[in-house]
Formats: C-alpha cells, sequence, structure tokens
C-alpha cells in the first residue's frame, strides 16, 4: 500500500462537466431551492452492527451540518436490491454516489453504469477491485490486521503460551478489505509460525462474513483441532461466534479471540475477557470525511486525499482518505466511550454493569 500526500484537483476539474451535467451545482448551498443530491448505499446490518448504528448516523449529521440532501440506504445483503438502489438514486438525480459494495462483481457494475451517467462515485470502506470507483475512503486495512495479529500475540504472551495453534477466522472471501487484513495479521503471525515459536492452525474465510456461519465453520476448526489456542477473528461478529463456541467448550476466556469494530457486544467481550481485544475505527471520521469529500464533488470543488491503495486488477492507484485505526484492550474502553461511539448505557446494561464498574467506566 502506497502512501503520500497527493492532490487530486486535476481530476475533480476533469469531473466537473460530467457533474454538472448531471446536476451537481457549484454554486449550491445550503440555502439552495435545489440541494445537491448525494446517493448512499450501505451493504447489510447482519454481518455488523455499525452500518446502522454508526455509519448511517454519522453521514446523515455530516449531511443535514452542510445543509446538503443525501439519500441514504442499505441493501441488506441483496445484490439485486444494490443495484435497483444505485439506479433510483442515479435516476432521481444524484451526482455523487457513495457506496460498501457487497462484492466486487455487483460492485463493478454499478459503478461503471454510474460513470457512464456521469456520476463520481466514492467507495466507501471497501475498494471495489476493477470497479474504477474515483476515491476510495477507508481506514489503512493492512494495519488493522496487523492490530489483530499483535493483539492476539500479546494475549498469548500474557497467558504465558507455548507453541499455541493459532486459527484464522478471515473475513469473507470476495471482500478486499478482508484480503488486506489477512496481509496484516499474517505479516506479524507468519514469523512466529516459520519459527516454530506458533503453529498455523485451521485459515477458513466466511462467505459474506456470515456469522451464523462463522460459527459453523468455527465449530469443524475446533472439532478437527481441539488444542486450539487462538484465533485470529476479523471483525466482532466472527469473533463472537467463536466466542459461543468456545462457551460449549468451557474454553473462553481461555482461547484469546480478536475481533475488530469496537461494536458494543464486541466491547462487551473485551470486558468479561472472552475476547482479547478489538480495533477501534473512528467511523465518526470516515463518514465526515467521506460527506466532506462528496460535497466537494458534487459542488463541483476540488476533492483531496492523503494517500493512493492499489487496485491490483485495475492496475491502478486510487486516490484515497485513509485513516488510523486503534487497538481496544480492557484497559483503554475508556477512549471508545469518550469518543461517543457507543454510550455507558449500552455498554453497561445488566449483567455488564460490574465489570463498568470493575474497569473504572
Amino acid at each position: 500500500m502506497r502512501k503520500g500526500m497527493l492532490s487530486v484537483a486535476a481530476v475533480a476539474v476533469a469531473l466537473l462537466p460530467a457533474l454538472t451535467a448531471c446536476g451537481a451545482d457549484s454554486t449550491n448551498s445550503a440555502n439552495s431551492a435545489t440541494p445537491t443530491r448525494i446517493g448512499v448505499i450501505l451493504p447489510d446490518s447482519k454481518t455488523s452492527a455499525r452500518w446502522e448504528t454508526a455509519d448511517r448516523k454519522y453521514l446523515q449529521q455530516a449531511f443535514d451540518a452542510a445543509g446538503v440532501k443525501a439519500d441514504i440506504q442499505n441493501a441488506q445483503g441483496d445484490k439485486n436490491a444494490f443495484q435497483t438502489l444505485a439506479d433510483q438514486m442515479i435516476t432521481n438525480g444524484a451526482s455523487v454516489l457513495v457506496m460498501t459494495n457487497l462484492d466486487s462483481g455487483t460492485g463493478k457494475a454499478v459503478i461503471q453504469k454510474a460513470k457512464s451517467q456521469g456520476v463520481t462515485v466514492i467507495d466507501y470502506d471497501r475498494l471495489t477491485l476493477g470497479g474504477g470507483a474515483q476515491y476510495y475512503v477507508s481506514f489503512d486495512n493492512v494495519k488493522v490486521g496487523s492490530l489483530l495479529g499483535e493483539g492476539v500475540a500479546k494475549c498469548l504472551t500474557d497467558k504465558k503460551a507455548v507453541n499455541p495453534v493459532v486459527a484464522y477466522l478471515n473475513g469473507g472471501p470476495t471482500d478486499n478489505n478482508a484480503a488486506l487484513l489477512k496481509t496484516g495479521y499474517d505479516g506479524v503471525l507468519k514469523p512466529r509460525f516459520d519459527a516454530g515459536d506458533y503453529v498455523k492452525g485451521p485459515d477458513q474465510a466466511v462467505p459474506g462474513w456470515n456469522n451464523a456461519d462463522a460459527g459453523t465453520i468455527f465449530e469443524q476448526m475446533l472439532t478437527g483441532q481441539p488444542n486450539i489456542g487462538g484465533v485470529v477473528a476479523a471483525n466482532d461478529g466472527l469473533a463472537n461466534a467463536a466466542i459461543a463456541v468456545l462457551k460449549k467448550q468451557k474454553l473462553n476466556g481461555q482461547v484469546p479471540v480478536s475481533g475488530q469494530d469496537a461494536t458494543v457486544q464486541g466491547l462487551q467481550n473485551v470486558l468479561a475477557g472472552d475476547q482479547c481485544m478489538t480495533v477501534y475505527k473512528a467511523i465518526k471520521k470516515e463518514a465526515e470525511a467521506t460527506a466532506d469529500l462528496a460535497i466537494a464533488l458534487a459542488k463541483g470543488q476540488h476533492g483531496t486525499s492523503n494517500g493512493t491503495v492499489r487496485d491490483p486488477e485495475a492496475n491502478a492507484d486510487v486516490p484515497s482518505v485513509l485513516l488510523e485505526p486503534k487497538p481496544i484492550y480492557p484497559d483503554n474502553i475508556k477512549d471508545v466511550l469518550a469518543d461517543g461511539y457507543v454510550t455507558k448505557a449500552e455498554l453497561c446494561a445488566g449483567e455488564f454493569a460490574k465489570l463498568c464498574a470493575d474497569h473504572g467506566l
């Protein structure tokens, strides 16, 4: 992944005629009679709670604060619905389309159609391989993966584990983010496998990041290799699925499990000691950066990025806005609360009230 300051003014200027033809107005403002139209398609609400509890909320707040009209919809995991939503948004006058693809195939078809209509596309959180989106906004997913690997390694060290078997519960095989995450944690753990400090265990992707499937997959892993000593789970939903299986075997808390997204459930698992750590991605910052970029482009202004991400299928570097993730352990959960990403009422409900008090939350 190549980083560095990158101006994309030339790209924005080149796109201006198309944006204007599609209804973008460079003089648009919060008081305009015809607000700028921006379409946003989120992927689902099952693979991670974040899409509805965080992304939708923060994107809407950012657009509202700017006085810009945006249509935010969720495809709920349905590829046909995803394409239909995109068609409707373009027909209704969207000049910028922000999307989190369900897979690169569907995403590519949507991007190509949007671009043929003069609509600028921003890949949000997931890069559409071969898609040709003009921009990408996300976290540094290789860094997220590195934090997952480092987290499991730290917890194994804390437990004084000797030659532990470490299993991988990877994200969806069609999601480029899952590949980037694996690059990150494999980079941390492979040297330990090669040195004989750790033993490489089962390594399997979870189609569509489906949490129920993850439980079945991990149960099969544990049946085939009962001595699994650590699990790199690619997000909190997958982590919780693995933890549920470990609980059946009374192994929860003994086998470190990673996660990411800092969901309420993930943070509660960290508090309970069932999950080693999670990775917090400040979704509010991601949403605000995306909204700022979308608004600027829709108004015919310059867009900026702070790096590029390589699209290996398109053999191209995509101008990107990349944000920094943060590892979360029991002793710094307060940082997530301080950001307002989750509330104390949500985190410390019911049986977790005492655990919150024990951790000074």
